[in-house]
Order: C-alpha cells, then structure tokens, then sequence
C-alpha cells in the first residue's frame, strides 16, 4: 500500500495513477502517521505539493529512526535548491516535480524497490565488506576512465557480483558521458547530507548502467566540485564498502585531498603509466609518495596502458624506471576509441578483443583474487609530503 498526503478534495486522477496500485489518500502528515500506525506493510508515502515543505520534511525526519524501511517520495510544483537540501537532511528518497509524473511513477517504484530490499539481510549481515579499488595517475590522458569502466563491467561478472563505480574527476569527470549516463543526481547532491550520509542517502545518488552496476557521478554544474569536502567522500565510500561488493573510484591526474581520502579508503590502488619518459616520471613520483604516506606495497596494482613496440621503451625499461613490477599490459588499439565513442566499455563491446582479455585477467587474477594487507586509515607525514602543515586524516 502508498499513501498520498495531499490537502485537495479531489487530488489528479493521474497524479493517483503515478504513484501505482492502492493508494490510500489522507490530509496531512497527521494522518498519514495515524495510518502507518494501523498499517504496518505500507512502504511508501507521498507528499503531495499543496502540503507545506517544513510538516513533509518533518514527517520524514521522524520517520527516518523510527521506521527506516520507509520511502518519502515529496512532490513539488517547482523545484529549488533549498527544498533538495531541507529534503536530503531529513531523509525524503526523491523529489519530483508535480509536472513530471512519468519521473514520478519511477520514483515511486525506485522507493517501493529499495523498501522490499532493505527487509532483507543487508550485505554486511551476509558477507564481508566489499573492497574499494582506486584507480590513479598523476597524468592526464593516460585511460584512467577507460581502465576504471572496463573493471567496474569485469568484476560485476554480468550480475554475479554488486558494484558501484564513483567518479571522483569532480571538476571534468568522464564516466557519465563515457557509459552514455544521463547524471539526474550527482556526489554534489551529497554534500547536503554530511555527516548523515547513510544507505538510504546513497541509493538516491545513484545512476544504474546495468542491473547490479551503478554509479556514482560527478557533479556537472559549474563550482559543485568546490562545494564537495572530503569528509563528505569519505563517507561515502565507507558507506558503499557495506552496500556492493566492490567500489572502483575513478580520480583525477592530481594528489588532492578528496584523491587522498580515497587512497584512504581503498583496499587496492591501480596506478596507470603509459610508455612515455613524462608519465613514467610521475609514476615514479607517485610511488614514492604512496612509501612516504605508508601505504602497504601489496596493495599496489600497476598497469602499463597503450603498450606499444614501436614507442622505444619496454616492459623491461618501464620497471627499471618506476623500480616495480608492471602487473597487467594492455596493447595499444583504436578499438577502445572506438568502444567508448560508442559509449561501451570495450569489454562489452568487443569482449573477444586481447585487451578485453587482459582487463578481466586484470580484474580476477588481480583484484578479486587479491588479498593486501589493510591500509592504514591515518596518513603519517602528510605535512611533509604536501607542504600545507600538520595534517591527519580524518
């Protein structure tokens, strides 16, 4: 059963229709209360335009602890700023404009879906956390979109296993575009819930590309990447840890601190160089910051992108510059532009081609199959390493 909370006589006949099958209408927030009371099985409450912002976010707030497994869906007639934020702090699922009822219908069963699944054990209560794996160059244009969509699709296994791909490229990220992803919610909408950031937040940040694969991505409005602290994304990754089985964090070309956060949270680091003297350089710089903020060598993956015979440098030049081991090298080809100008990951696209075939070897030999030792959750001598004073992770 839903419930509409609406102070009309007669709500729209299409607006009961959106919402679905046996909708129960009531006055206000009042007596939608009342009602849940009597009725244990209701799921999903909707709060319709005509009822005032402060008694629906109220409504929520006090439902939120007292009955978690409930879905707040807020109808508006038109959408502001101020009323997602009051509504993302009190625990509303979604808000919809009263114009959209077709986004309306799928809020609603967005919320009735997460209602069902959240009756069930949660991951944490079935199996151990998840891993997070953060892919990392200090360079540019080296693939790091490219790898982190490819393993994302690998260890999801066509369904077999829960996986969350974040971009954290908060000024120019390229996952929503690169997977043909329509960003309707970002991580910039996280910022709102801060420190109450839990499960239920988190499922509205997220954008599905397959059933079992979503994601999470990066602001796209001008100056939302200031408005996102680091606190805020390491949250949001502890949070993902107990909800998927991996998390795969795409980054920026660049050691700031949501980078370093993330770093924090990771169980593996995936560095990609390509063959050439600049990238390996910062590669090289890259290791030995990772060795002076302590992070345990074993949970390093390194991977040489677009190998190529003709370049001058080989696998062999390539370790002797970086001093380590190159794990997994995947061979130059046009048929990953190709993919991605199709808004595939190659891995989809054509999952017969060599450097498909490298990507899941790099994914099960490397990454699932992979054990390292835990990071450390403080960093040590950051001060010193980014030359901004005293600093410890929070």
């Amino acid at each position: 059963m839903a419930i509409l909370c609406t102070a009309g006589k007669r709500p729209d006949p299409a607006l009961v229709a959106a919402i679905g099958a046996n909708v129960r209408i009531v006055p206000d927030p009042a007596a939608a209360d009342e009602l849940l009371r009597r009725d244990p099985a209701a799921v999903l409450v909707v709060m319709g335009p005509d009822i005032d912002l402060d008694a629906a976010v109220g409504f929520a707030a006090a439902l939120r602890l007292r009955r978690p497994v409930l879905g707040v869906v807020l109808v508006r007639h038109e959408l502001e700023l101020t009323t997602f934020t009051a509504a993302l702090r009190s625990g509303v699922r979604e808000v919809v404009a009263l114009s959209d009822l077709e986004g309306l219908a799928a809020a609603c069963k967005r919320s009735r879906m997460l209602s069902i699944s959240a009756q069930l054990p949660s991951p944490s209560q079935t199996s151990a956390p998840g891993k997070i794996i953060t892919v990392f160059a200090t360079k540019g244009g080296c693939g790091k979109t490219t790898l982190a969509t490819n393993l994302a699709v690998c260890l999801h296994g066509g369904g077999s296993r829960r996986v969350c791909l974040v971009d954290l490229d908060l000024a120019f990220g390229d996952v929503a575009i690169s997977l043909r992803l329509v960003p309707k919610r970002t991580l910039a909408d996280a910022v709102a819930m801060g420190g109450d950031l839990d499960e239920t937040g988190v499922v509205g940040l997220l954008t599905r590309f397959r059933p079992g694969l979503e994601c999470v991505l990066a602001p796209v409005e001008p100056g939302d990447a200031e408005r996102v602290p680091p606190a805020v994304v390491g949250k949001l990754l502890e949070v993902l840890r107990g909800m998927f089985d991996y998390v795969v964090v795409d980054t920026p070309p660049q050691f700031n601190e949501h980078v370093l956060k993330a770093l924090d949270c990771s169980d593996i680091h995936v560095l990609l160089t390509t063959p050439d003297i600049p990238t390996l350089k910062n590669l090289r710089l890259t290791i030995d910051m990772l060795d002076l903020l302590n992070y345990p060598k074993d949970s390093r993956v390194i991977v040489l992108n677009r190998e190529d015979p003709d370049v001058g440098l080989t696998v062999t030049d390539v370790e002797q510059v970086v001093k380590s081991e190159v794990t997994a090298r995947i061979p130059a080809s046009t048929a990953v532009t190709a993919a991605v100008n199709r808004g595939l990951p190659i891995v989809l696209d054509q999952p017969d081609h060599r450097i498909s075939a490298v990507i899941r070897d790099l994914a099960v030999h490397h990454i699932i199959g992979l054990d390292p030792t835990p990071p450390p959750r403080r960093r040590r001598f950051l001060a010193r390493a980014m030359g901004r004073g005293r600093h410890e992770a929070q």
